[in-house]
Order: C-alpha cells, then sequence, then structure tokens
C-alpha cells in the first residue's frame, strides 16, 4: 500500500484489543484533495495503459476510502491484490468466451434449424445471461468483504452465489410481474441472504426486521409516479391550453418527487436494514438524511458537469475555430494537404478532449458525490454494544481464485 493512499490522520491499523463497553461512533478521514490527485493520477494510468492499470486503480481507490472510515477510531483495512483481480478477470474471460462462443453456436444453429430465424437464439441467450450477472454480483461482494478487515479480523461471505442467483431471478419475476410494488420485499429477502451468510471471524451477521418494512421507504417514489401519471395523461387528454397547462406542472412536479423518492429509498432502506442487522450482541444504528444524499447528488453532479464543460471549453474553441476558419493556419499549404492535416488535427483534438471529459468525469464524480455521501453514511453509523465483539476471533483466510473477475468481464465491479 502506498502511503499516500491512506488519509492524512488515519490511524495504522491496530490489534484486536479489548473494546469498551460504550457505544462507538465512526469517524470519516478523506479528504477531497487527497482524493482528486488519487482519482486523477490512477485515471491516467488507466487510459494509458489502455485499462490494464484500472485492477491497480480500483485496489487503491477502495484502500484510500476503507482507510477513511474509522468505526471506535480505528480505520477499515482493505488487502486485495491488483494481481488477483486481474488474473480473476482473465479467468472470467475464457468461461466467458466459451459461453458465447460454443453455448451461441449451439443456439443460433437451433433456432435457424427449428424457427429459421436467429430471434429465439437470441432471447435465450439474453435469459442465459441474467442469471450470471447475479452470480457475479454475489461473488465479487464476497470478494471485497474477504480482503476487509477491521481490528485484524477478516469478513467473510458463505460460498452461495448460485442460490442467491436462484433466488434473485425469482423475486425480479415477482417484482416484474407485480409491476414493481414487490420491490421492497425483493430488497429485503436478498439482502437477508446476503447478510446472514456475510461473517465478522467467528461470529455471523444477522438481518433482523420483518419482509414488509420496507414498503414505507417507497412512499415518495410512488406518489411521485402517481402525480407524473396524472400529470402527463391529463397534459395530453386536455383540449383547453390552461388545464393542459395545469396538468403539464402537475406532471413536472411529479418527477422532481420521483427523483426525491429515488433519494428517499436509498438512504431510508439502508437506515431500516442497518438498523436491524445484528452482530452477536452487537446492534448497529444509523441515521443517514435523505436531504443532505439529494443535495449531494444534485450539487455534486452539478458541479461535476461544470467543472467538465469549463475544462472541455479550449478544446470545442480550438475545434469550431480550426473547422470554420482555417485559412490563417493552413494558407501555406496546398488545398489538399491543408485538408488533410486540418482532418488529421481535427481527429486527434476529438479523441484527446473525449478521454479528458472521460477521465475528469469519473474524477469530479468521486470528489464532490461519492466522498460526500460516504462521508454522510460513515458519520452517522454508530455501533452499540460493542463489548460483545471481544469474544470474536479470527477466520481461515478465503482464497478466492478468480477475485471479481465475472463481475469485471460483465461489467458489474467498476464501482469501488
Amino acid at each position: 500500500m502506498r502511503a499516500g493512499d491512506i488519509p492524512r490522520g488515519a490511524l495504522p491499523p491496530m490489534p484486536s484489543s479489548p473494546l469498551p463497553d460504550a457505544d462507538l461512533t465512526t469517524e470519516f478521514a478523506g479528504q477531497r484533495g487527497r482524493l482528486f490527485w488519487l482519482a486523477l493520477r490512477t485515471s491516467i494510468l488507466t487510459v494509458l495503459t489502455l485499462g490494464l492499470y484500472r485492477f491497480w486503480m480500483k485496489t487503491r481507490m477502495r484502500r484510500y476510502y476503507w482507510s477513511s472510515i474509522r468505526p471506535g477510531g480505528v480505520p477499515l483495512e482493505y488487502v486485495g491484490e491488483p494481481l488477483e483481480k486481474l488474473l480473476g478477470f482473465l479467468i472470467a474471460v475464457v468461461l466467458m468466451s466459451f459461453y458465447i462462443g460454443i453455448v451461441n453456436l449451439v443456439l443460433m444453429f437451433a433456432s435457424f434449424a427449428l424457427f429459421h430465424g436467429n430471434t429465439y437464439a437470441y432471447v435465450i441467450s439474453f435469459i442465459g445471461v441474467i442469471p450470471i450477472l447475479f452470480f457475479a454480483q454475489y461473488r465479487a461482494r464476497r470478494y471485497v468483504l474477504a480482503r476487509t478487515r477491521w481490528r485484524g479480523i477478516r469478513f467473510g461471505v458463505d460460498n452461495a452465489a448460485w442460490g442467491y442467483a436462484v433466488r434473485a431471478l425469482w423475486w425480479w419475476f415477482l417484482t416484474i410481474i407485480s409491476l414493481g410494488i414487490l420491490w421492497p420485499r425483493k430488497t429485503f429477502a436478498l439482502e437477508k441472504y446476503r447478510t446472514d451468510r456475510t461473517w465478522f471471524g467467528s461470529v455471523r451477521l444477522h438481518q433482523g426486521g420483518h419482509p414488509w418494512m420496507l414498503m414505507n421507504a417507497c412512499k415518495h417514489f410512488w406518489i411521485g409516479i402517481l402525480l407524473t401519471a396524472i400529470g402527463t395523461a391529463g397534459a395530453y387528454g386536455m383540449t383547453d391550453p390552461a388545464s393542459a397547462l395545469g396538468f403539464g406542472l402537475l406532471a413536472v412536479l411529479g418527477i422532481g418527487w420521483t427523483l426525491f423518492g429515488l433519494a428517499y429509498w436509498q438512504v431510508d432502506s439502508f437506515r431500516r436494514l442497518t438498523s436491524t442487522k445484528s452482530l452477536g450482541g452487537l446492534r448497529l444504528t444509523a441515521r443517514p438524511r435523505p436531504w443532505r444524499i439529494l443535495r449531494h447528488y444534485v450539487l455534486g453532479y452539478g458541479l461535476t458537469l461544470l467543472a467538465v464543460c469549463v475544462l472541455a471549453m479550449p478544446f470545442i474553441a480550438a475545434l469550431i475555430a480550426t473547422n470554420t476558419d482555417p485559412t490563417n493556419l493552413f494558407d501555406p499549404l496546398p488545398g489538399a494537404e491543408a485538408a488533410k492535416l486540418r482532418g488529421w488535427l481535427l481527429g486527434a483534438a476529438g479523441v484527446l478532449a473525449y478521454f479528458l471529459v472521460f477521465i475528469f468525469w469519473g474524477v469530479f464524480r468521486q470528489v464532490f458525490v461519492g466522498l460526500p455521501n460516504m462521508r454522510h453514511y460513515a458519520e452517522t453509523l454508530v455501533l452499540q454494544q460493542p463489548l460483545a465483539l471481544n469474544a470474536v476471533t479470527q477466520r481461515a483466510r478465503d482464497e478466492f481464485a478468480e477475485a471479481e473477475g465475472f463481475a469485471d468481464a460483465l461489467d458489474l465491479g467498476a464501482a469501488i
């Protein structure tokens, strides 16, 4: 681990000294400036290496974030290695290539032979990938927690990825046929499956609460959808301009309410699920505020967009000037050579602008959205009755051959 990856002021890893009986609050030591330079350096190296460095980038970013979160003043540790991720990605690519190459070839042949077309092959192939997506999500979670430690004790997750995939398929099916009404029930069921198979050392986590406790967390989202539907239907159905305008404003209000409902759902569902988790005798309490998270999203993405536009403006101006008034720049050259040079310059400037926008969008999104959100979630987390964890013992290291390979190969593991 590089020294610059650990936030200033973070405590070094500590042994499992006895925990006090008093509640433990959580601190966050991350800083925007240090995160900006870390994200910028690693993003540039990822682009220059055509994506190869992204395994190192993800590792360094996780180490920074993990060491910023300090329950009871002791930082989390992330001990995953980049080569594990690279090897796992290569293994997953080989297996996925077999699926795409062999299985899809058989499906295509059968589709043409039986139905005289390839539509059924594409549909069956898409359906066949869905359980692999859920499988990859669970495996990625297992790897990340297996490489996370607190107070020297490892986390871990049971090997139950296919069981999770089957349950996820079933709950997604029920959610779709219920037109989204069972989304909270699905969320609780899948979170309980994951949590009840998660360990901290020798102690298993438990997800408490009742299966329908997240229904109330969706209320603002459903209100927003209802207002949007009524406003849209009324605006299109009314012939009177004043009435149509009124319904249109109702639809706009509904869209805003829906966006707030999404933020409210994210925060309130996290609060309810976290506050009903237990670890032996330890209880967790989370008190994040929906308006704070919504503000982070609105201001954060607004600042990110503004910063990227400001950085891209010189390139856009240069492209416009080069394309619309090339006489002064290309006068000494013959017409054909001037046009060719102008094309090369335009292409090079366009590629450079694209990668700069790609890099800085990710960097500023981490600085203005990711870090404030993680800070708020961390600082509102309290560990109650931590004395119960003094009896926790170490667990064996989970030797994970393919790391997050399937999630990376299916583009599910790009997030920190």
